[in-house]
């Protein structure tokens, strides 16, 4: 089967969606670059995370054309291409409906740097503005929001997260979901204090450091 590890990978990422909380139902979309073979494996449309098997995950190449898999690719696999297309540094992306995230994209505010954990993602995580889901008008204003970062808020719609590998990718949008929560909650009953850019481009160079490892709060506290 082509691309069997990372169909294999979508599969077990995408019921970690369900699991972390960061979607419902079929919501969402996870998917991996093979930049050797210049071929993505994406998740299926509308089909529920525990019963999609590997053979499920659709197989499109860099230019969008259909390769392998039985089944429709998500509608926004367009959302996940064009990072491929246009970023070297970014080999997974995981596509959520995360609650907090997407009470601030409601609102169409960014998530500031509340958090020296959102230097996973840079500096702060942008808000795009808003188009149609499954569009190329889509894909361009999200790209556009996230150059420089590796997550990016989507206008009443969610997140979306990049990273090198699949492990990555997923632990930046769960740490960016947390960090939402909590900046959604200190609004409620106060003005949340946000780092300066020093402070959070010292925390990009300690992360960028880990290359190659996934960073969680836990590992920073040691």
């Amino acid at each position: 089967m082509i691309l069997q590890k990372e169909r294999e990978d979508v599969v077990r990422y995408c019921q970690k969606l369900i699991e972390a909380g960061l979607t419902k139902g079929t919501g969402g979309n996870i998917s991996i670059y093979n930049r050797e073979q210049r071929l993505m494996a994406i998740s299926p449309s509308g089909i529920d995370y525990f019963e999609t098997e590997p053979e499920d995950v659709v197989v499109i190449d860099i230019d969008g054309k259909h390769v392998d898999g039985k089944r429709k690719p998500s509608s926004e696999h367009e959302l996940h291409r064009i990072f491929y297309v246009k970023r070297d540094d970014i080999d997974a992306v995981v596509h959520t409906h995360s609650v907090y995230s997407t009470v601030l994209a409601t609102l169409g505010e960014g998530l500031p740097a509340s958090s020296y954990l959102i230097a996973l993602a840079g500096l702060d995580v942008r808000c795009a503005d808003y188009a149609t889901f499954g569009t190329m008008e889509l894909a361009q204003l999200t790209f556009k929001a996230m150059v420089d970062r590796y997550a990016v808020l989507m206008a009443n719609h969610g997140l979306l997260a990049g990273g090198k590998d699949i492990l990555n990718a997923f632990n930046i949008a769960e740490e960016i979901e947390h960090c939402a929560e909590v900046y959604v909650k200190a609004r409620s009953i106060g003005t949340p204090v946000i780092l300066s850019e020093e402070e959070m481009t010292k925390m990009i160079s300690i992360f960028n450091k880990s290359y190659g490892q996934k960073m969680t709060k836990a590992d920073l506290d040691k």
